[in-house]
């Protein structure tokens, strides 16, 4: 088993640690096609079933010395010095652990209704519309919509438009 760092934005961590999000994807670095299928899902930079991976997130100490996350609502900015970005989260500070449970690779447009839920898109329970992450004053009327508005948000405004291929790793929280 190995054990790798990966970011997640706030809404994200949010998202896991409310049990929303087990599924994420990531635009491959390198071109695998015309090899089979099952060659391609081992060659995913993140890892294989039964990998570890642990949740790099923006963080903070506070005066006493703990650790704050910014994903947690209500932490006062006066009780910290600064936020470090997640790129520089040690190890000994991330509390999520994610155990990879499938990979496989896939054009990022190709995601299914199901598979935007399992990204962690916030469903409005009382109207059954997706939060727009893109603009706060819309909503989404889909799962798939609303995860094409974070992934624009994420990655840039023509980057859903590009379709990359993408690594699609399910997890589970442990």
């Amino acid at each position: 088993m190995k054990e790798r760092p990966i970011l997640f934005s706030a809404p994200m961590v949010r998202a896991i640690l409310e049990g929303r999000k087990t599924m994420t994807r990531r635009v491959t670095k390198r071109l695998l096609l015309g090899l089979p299928q099952a060659e391609m899902n081992a060659q995913c930079l993140y890892g294989q079933p039964g990998d570890r991976l642990w949740a790099r997130e923006t963080w903070a100490e506070n005066i006493d010395g703990d650790i704050v996350y910014r994903a947690d609502n209500g932490v006062a900015e006066s009780m910290i010095d600064r936020w470090r970005p997640s790129i520089h989260m040690p190890r000994w500070a991330s509390r999520i652990t994610l155990e990879i449970t499938g990979v496989r690779v896939e054009r990022l447009n190709e995601i299914t209704e199901a598979d935007a839920r399992a990204e962690g898109v916030e469903c409005f329970d009382d109207t059954k519309t997706f939060r727009s992450y893109w603009d706060d004053f819309c909503v989404c009327l889909s799962a798939k919509d609303s995860f094409q508005t974070l992934w624009a948000k994420i990655n840039g405004p023509d980057s859903w438009d590009a379709n990359p291929w993408v690594w699609v790793v399910e997890f589970r929280r442990v």
